[in-house]
């Protein structure tokens, strides 16, 4: 690929009033002829009689650029630089020669400046591109290269080439493709061709071998400290102390889980997956609480882009059922809707909204009509990531608003929830450190009609539920991860019934395919 040359007036140029303006005009014709040796010639005729003459400065520049000789059009470019410091044109062309000299981390800025103040300017567009796809800023690149704009048929077509590239590292498999098309039909000849053509396959060919099936598998042990969900002291609500003198609450155990996950259709714009988990804990010291939870989920997700800007759009249906001491406890069908935007290669948002349908086995006699917790939970919220070094570490914020709808109006409320978290991956055997803390504010309808029992009827409950999660995480060979957690709950209620502390320290190992 030729190197560029920008012609036509240059933004800082100074009018001259003197002999050397006569050579630098015949220097000029003899470069729009291609008479390069002739317009050199004049152009050093001219810099004798001035030597900061401005555009015989940027011409001699400009013309050893088209000679191909990038470190004899430096020099002459960086003096015409210093007369013009904020000509995007000298900016761009001394870039070029930086460019040509493989001085990458030099030229990048005078692109990039270049780009800012004229991102039209011919081919400027593909380099800035170029340089941002090389440095891994993939969203940048795919901007800058839609953005620019080219005359020349190769660097049109080379443009493509790198789109496609950029896409395809995005996981945007179907535009990369009508992308590297794009770029054969723009010069079916070039040099270009056979990688390309060669591009095209591989894009298409590791869409369709890409893993279909997954699967994870999990054994461990925890302590928890309230397995039983006892309240803490209260001496106004009797009731309080009864259930703490006939409740045991502290036990060890073992915890064991699977997932299975199998996609089942999938091109380069859709893909639709079927998946099953298990999770289940055994207390051994109070056995009349272990938790069995089997839950099966359908989803279906479009990759797309709004702009040059990676996109998301996904579906998914589950259904699960889970079990208390071997019984039925609830079941729940779950829609879920959700959108996902890569601003950059650091900024990430996510959109959603969930409808959930919660069924409870109430068992018989059937509770009071206020005290029925089957319900309908609607769901919104918005979480963003800031991402670095490739997600090894990111912070994340989030906020949701849930409603429930219960059918017993003890259990209706209106929630407000905030979401933050952050992951810091250490240099030493790639361990995972993770941080997440939820607040869920939940003020329900209505006074309660059972509680407190010294007053029913009298207070409107209101909860603030605080989780902190820690966790550390260490990958071992043959797919497997050893990871240490520690979460601790604590709900703040005016219901004493209802205000618990918990903590729950895990050891798990996994395994996953």
């Amino acid at each position: 690929m030729g190197l560029l040359a920008v012609l036509g007036p240059v933004a800082g140029a100074w009018a001259q009033q003197s002999g050397a303006d006569f050579y630098v005009a015949q220097a000029i014709l003899h470069f729009e002829d291609k008479q390069f040796d002739e317009a050199l010639d004049n152009l050093r005729r001219a810099l004798q009689l001035e030597p900061d003459h401005f555009e015989a400065l940027y011409y001699s520049g400009l013309t050893h650029l088209a000679r191909r000789q990038p470190a004899e059009a430096r020099p002459f470019l960086e003096r015409a630089r210093a007369r013009a410091p904020q000509d995007p044109v000298v900016a761009f062309q001394l870039g070029l020669a930086l460019f040509s000299l493989e001085e990458y981390d030099r030229a990048g800025p005078l692109m990039e400046e270049a780009f800012r103040a004229q991102p039209t300017l011919d081919g400027l567009g593909y380099y800035v591109g170029f340089l941002r796809y090389r440095g891994k800023n993939y969203q940048g690149a795919l901007a800058a290269f839609r953005a620019g704009r080219a005359s020349d048929p190769e660097i049109q077509q080379v443009t493509r080439f790198y789109t496609g590239l950029a896409l395809g590292v995005l996981g945007l498999p179907a535009q990369a493709a009508a992308q590297v098309e794009e770029a054969l039909r723009a010069a079916p000849g070039s040099a270009l061709t056979g990688p390309a053509e060669r591009l095209r396959d591989t894009i298409v060919a590791a869409r369709d071998r890409q893993r279909r099936f997954s699967a994870e598998l999990r054994l461990g042990g925890f302590y928890d400290d309230n397995v039983s969900v006892m309240p803490s002291p209260n001496t106004e609500e009797p009731l309080v102390g009864v259930i703490r003198r006939h409740n045991q609450h502290e036990s060890t155990g073992e915890l064991a889980g699977a997932r299975f996950n199998y996609v089942w259709y999938r091109d380069q714009a859709l893909e639709s997956s079927i998946g099953y988990s298990f999770f289940g804990t055994y207390n051994n010291e109070l056995p009349s609480f272990n938790v069995t939870n089997h839950l099966v989920t359908l989803g279906l997700t479009h990759g797309t882009a709004l702009g040059s800007l990676p996109a998301q759009m996904s579906a998914q249906y589950s259904w699960d059922i889970l079990y208390l001491n071997e019984e039925e406890f609830v079941r729940r069908h779950t829609f879920t809707l959700s959108g996902t935007l890569a601003e950059s290669d650091q900024h990430l948002t996510q959109v959603f909204t969930r409808y959930q349908n919660k069924d409870f086995a109430e068992g018989r006699p059937a509770p009071p009509s206020r005290e029925i917790r089957d319900a309908d939970n609607v769901t919104v919220g918005v979480l963003h990531v800031l991402r670095f070094e490739q997600d090894r570490h990111f912070v994340k914020g989030g906020y949701q608003y849930d409603r429930e709808a219960a059918d017993g109006a003890n259990y209706a409320y209106d929630g407000h929830r905030l979401l933050a978290g952050a992951q810091y991956t250490l240099p030493w055997w790639s361990v995972r450190l993770h941080y997440d803390v939820d607040v869920h504010l939940r003020a329900y309808d209505g006074r309660n009609s059972i509680l407190p029992t010294t007053k029913p009827e009298r207070v409107q409950r209101q909860d603030r539920e605080l989780t902190n999660v820690v966790r550390a995480e260490l990958p071992l060979p043959y797919s497997l991860t050893l990871s240490g957690e520690y979460q601790s709950t604590l709900n703040l209620s005016n219901v004493a019934v209802f205000d618990y502390r918990r903590n729950v320290f895990s050891m798990i190992l996994s395994w996953s395919y």
